[in-house]
C-alpha cells in the first residue's frame, strides 16, 4: 500500500457528498486554518483555497463522486490525493464520525503521511472503466436471474427449457 507523502505547505481534507462537503485546511504544523461546510460549487472551493493553493494538497476519500473534484484539481494545477476508502477506515475508524471530524481526520492523515492512497484514473479512461464495471455488473445479474429461472423450473419438475435464454440458437456462452 503506498502511503501520500507530505510535499507542501497547506493541506486540505474533504469529505464529500453529492452536494455538500466539508473541508479542513491545515499547515504544517496542525493548525486549523479553514474548516468549513459548503456546497459543491467549484467557484466557491475555489475562493476558499485560494489563500492556500501555491502549496496545498487536496486529499478526498474514494467515494462515487470525486472525479469532479480531481479534474478540478488538476485543472487549476493544484495537488490532488484520492484516498483508499477501505483502508482509511481501518486507520481512521472510530466512534465519533461525522463530516466535520471526517474531514479533519482526512487532513491530519494527509499532512502525517498516513494517507493510504488510491489511483487516480486519468480522466478520459474513466468512461469506458465505469461502462466496463457497468456491463460486468449486468452480466452478473443476468447469470444469476437465469440460474433463478432455471432452479424454478427443476423444483417444479417441468420439461428442460428448450433454449438458453438470451443466447442465439441455443449456444451457451462459456
Amino acid at each position: 500500500m503506498r502511503f501520500y507523502q507530505p510535499r507542501t505547505r497547506f493541506y486540505c481534507g474533504v469529505d464529500l457528498h453529492a452536494r455538500s462537503m466539508y473541508m479542513c485546511v491545515l499547515d504544517r504544523q496542525g493548525k486549523k486554518l479553514l474548516h468549513c461546510n459548503l456546497k459543491c460549487d467549484r467557484k466557491r472551493f475555489l475562493k476558499l483555497i485560494a489563500p492556500y493553493r501555491k502549496s496545498l494538497t487536496v486529499a478526498v476519500e474514494c467515494v462515487s463522486n470525486w472525479y469532479w473534484l480531481a479534474d478540478l484539481c488538476e485543472d487549476e494545477k493544484v495537488e490532488f490525493a484520492l484516498g483508499h476508502a477501505q483502508y482509511m477506515k481501518a486507520v481512521h475508524g472510530g466512534k465519533a464520525k461525522n463530516d466535520r471530524i471526517d474531514s479533519e481526520k482526512i487532513a491530519r492523515l494527509l499532512q502525517g503521511g498516513l494517507l493510504p492512497m488510491a489511483y487516480v484514473y486519468p480522466r478520459k479512461q474513466r468512461s469506458l472503466r465505469d461502462l466496463l464495471r457497468r456491463r460486468t455488473r449486468f452480466v452478473r445479474q443476468r447469470a444469476e436471474l437465469a440460474s433463478h429461472i432455471q432452479c424454478l423450473n427443476q423444483q417444479e419438475n417441468l420439461p428442460e427449457l428448450g433454449k438458453v435464454m438470451g443466447t442465439e440458437k441455443g449456444v451457451r456462452n462459456r
